[in-house]
């Protein structure tokens, strides 16, 4: 399958991998080493995107708590 989404800031990958990293370990989520996510439970994928999406909600808000639109 085919990945379609591409980065607007393409050097945000590896921040991105990072936190990835981290959400997986506090949530006790084995990533796989090869990159094949194939086994890994539909339960704990969804659990992955969506705490790694609050938290960069999160810090969005953060850096624009301080200003006005």
């Amino acid at each position: 399958m085919a990945r379609n989404n591409q980065l607007v800031v393409p050097q945000a990958r590896a921040a991105l991998e990072q936190m990835k990293y981290e959400v997986a370990q506090e949530l006790g989520i084995q990533i796989p080493q090869d990159g094949y996510y194939g086994n890994m439970a539909t339960r704990d994928a969804g659990s992955l995107g969506g705490y790694i999406t609050r938290r960069l909600v999160q810090i969005a808000e953060q850096q624009l708590g301080g200003r006005s639109v």
